[in-house]
């Protein structure tokens, strides 16, 4: 009997440290999960660069449906085009990022897409915070940029650039889209009454006019012609008196 403590008592070890082992992965699991970028071109100012990001699944009952990432400084929007997504994802765009998302991929299943970049920007360094959204309504946020003694407990994805190569100078901005001509504002179509009123004020003011004249000549007429009678008069009386 004791010639089989030692084989009993090593397999006891064994089996106490593949416990602690599994234990230690179950409990660091969770905490493992985590946002990562790569390039095809970590280098300042390198043009036309495939970035790809990979969110590893946090759940086991929800899957990812959509999947949004902050640009950092000196790439925007419009140089960012989709490369690669999950089956039926789409891109699309926002004031600071883009977001891409789709039918709900199956719970474990880690989230990978590529996009196209059209330079990256002259730095050390660059950050994509990202937010994932879980069908069950769950969101990992992956927003903390590294900085000060403690490590973040959720990272956003760091791409690490080597220095620009020689000669390399930023391109110019993409052109904006055109803006969108504005329709000169036409006045409204005056109604029937609106543009019969002016002509009638006018009429009516010419036809006062017209009729002015008329009683002033007449007026004058009258006078005239009753001055010569009255004056016919006076000159036959006083023919008759001599």
């Amino acid at each position: 009997m004791p010639a089989y403590r030692p084989a009993r008592t090593a397999h006891r070890l064994g089996f106490v440290a593949a416990a602690a082992l599994t234990a230690t992965l179950a409990l660091a699991g969770p905490a493992a999960a985590h946002a990562e970028v790569e390039a095809d071109k970590a280098q300042a100012l390198a043009e036309n660069v495939t970035l790809t990001f990979v969110s590893e699944a946090e759940s086991g009952t929800a899957g990812f449906t959509e999947l949004r990432v902050v640009l950092p400084e000196g790439i925007a929007p419009g140089d960012v085009t989709l490369d690669e997504a999950p089956k039926g994802w789409k891109l699309k765009t926002s004031d600071d990022g883009y977001t891409i998302s789709g039918p709900a991929m199956k719970p474990g299943v880690d989230a990978e897409h590529k996009i196209k970049v059209r330079q990256l920007p002259d730095a050390k360094e660059i950050a994509f915070k990202t937010l994932e959204t879980y069908s069950d309504g769950e969101i990992s946020r992956w927003i903390e940029l590294p900085g000060g003694d403690a490590e973040p407990k959720q990272p956003a994805p760091v791409l690490k650039l080597k220095p620009a190569a020689p000669g390399a100078t930023p391109i110019s901005p993409s052109p904006t889209a055109s803006p969108t001509p504005t329709t000169p504002s036409i006045p409204p179509t005056p109604t029937a009454a609106e543009s019969s009123t002016p002509q009638a004020a006018d009429s009516t003011t010419d036809d006062d006019s017209s009729t002015g004249l008329i009683v002033g000549g007449i007026v004058v007429a009258v006078l005239v012609l009753g001055g010569g009678a009255w004056w016919l008069t006076k000159r036959r009386t006083s023919s008759a008196g001599s």
